[in-house]
């Protein structure tokens, strides 16, 4: 398989994202030097896909430490608590953002006995084992998922889950690519994912860069392909799971999983344990975010619709467990009941 594919990296003192607004027509590289610039990259989807904006979170705390010019290691606290809220306040349905955020105050906490340049080296490198086993979990993960694939199949994806949304392998498109490793004929029908397509533009982008054989759809022919049991398994990854099961993943997977019931096909999401929120029992108290309804409107700078028109953009949805077939982590497969295996996942270290 062919070399891994990084949207966030550490680079020469800054944080370097490949931005992913400019893919499929231009490679272009974004150098963030101060914590606000890595907000205001998550917020406007330069760098998008739950695990890969918590690597950003984690990069930009650590960022927000190199610059501090402390006096004092206890001056640091304050300090990387603005800039936590600074990072959270960009997107609040992917909770890996916050928890990139907390492990890094909760890192920074162990450090104040040491001087303000060596914590900020420890919190350096606390943000890059936050990478390293972002990358090891997906590959954990994908090894796991690819298991419950026939030797031939025809899966369908929406978003982007790949390596571009993740640690550099890919959580839903990773168990793809593993199963194709293991000899596995793959074949993805790719949801083109409106209104930013990132289906579109970055998961056939990938999918072509691997030489996996895929086709673009529109977001409304999937249920004419599983009518027609053109469709072996859905696979999607997440931005949030709740206790239950309950899974909060980009607009149109609700819709895609009660199709998928409909039809009898396997429905999984796969995500790392850190997607994971066991602190909330189920999917309606997962915020949803809301932005702009410019973005339904108009498309790379035009207006697709008459001027005036009303415009709604719900970012995610909310798929109820009961579609939910499995969901793949590093850690195992949980099935229903979600409370009980959800929780042993969780628990494990």
């Amino acid at each position: 398989m062919a070399e891994n594919l990084y949207s966030v990296l550490w680079q020469d003192g800054a944080v370097r994202l490949l931005d992913q607004k400019a893919l499929p027509q231009e490679e272009r590289w974004i150098d963030c030097t101060d914590v606000a610039q890595v907000a205001q990259c998550i917020a406007a989807m330069h760098v998008r896909g739950a695990p890969a904006i918590g690597l950003a979170a984690a990069f930009g705390m650590a960022l927000a430490a190199a610059q501090s010019n402390c006096r004092e290691t206890s001056e640091l606290l304050p300090l990387l608590e603005e800039a936590g809220r600074t990072l959270r306040a960009t997107r609040p349905t992917a909770v890996n953002l916050a928890w990139a955020v907390e492990r890094m105050q909760a890192r920074a906490r162990a450090l104040q006995a040491l001087s303000p340049e060596d914590a900020a080296a420890a919190l350096l490198r606390e943000a890059q084992a936050i990478f390293q086993e972002n990358e090891a979990a997906d590959r954990h993960l994908a090894l796991l998922g690819q298991a419950l694939l026939p030797p031939k199949a025809t899966v369908l994806t929406h978003c982007n889950a790949g390596a571009l949304a993740t640690g550099g392998y890919g959580t839903a498109l990773g168990i793809v690519r593993a199963a194709v490793d293991q000899g596995k004929e793959i074949h993805v029908l790719v949801d083109e994912t409106r209104p930013f397509l990132q289906g579109a533009r970055l998961t056939a982008w990938e999918l072509q860069r691997w030489g996996i054989p895929h086709t673009l759809i529109t977001d409304n022919m999937a249920g004419y392909w599983m009518q027609r049991g053109r469709v072996d398994a859905v696979i999607v990854g997440a931005d949030r799971i709740a206790a239950n099961g309950d899974v909060a993943n980009k607009i149109g997977t609700y819709s895609l999983a009660v199709l998928a019931f409909a039809h009898r096909i396997p429905f999984y999401t796969a995500a790392p344990t850190s997607t994971l929120d066991l602190t909330l029992p189920d999917g309606s108290r997962i915020p949803i975010e809301e932005r702009a309804p410019e973005e339904v409107a108009h498309f790379q700078g035009c207006c697709v619709a008459p001027a005036g028109t009303a415009a709604a953009h719900p970012a995610f949805d909310v798929t109820p467990n009961r579609y939910v077939t499995a969901i793949v982590t590093e850690r195992g497969i949980a099935q229903a009941p979600y409370e009980e295996s959800l929780r042993r996942l969780g628990e494990e270290k």
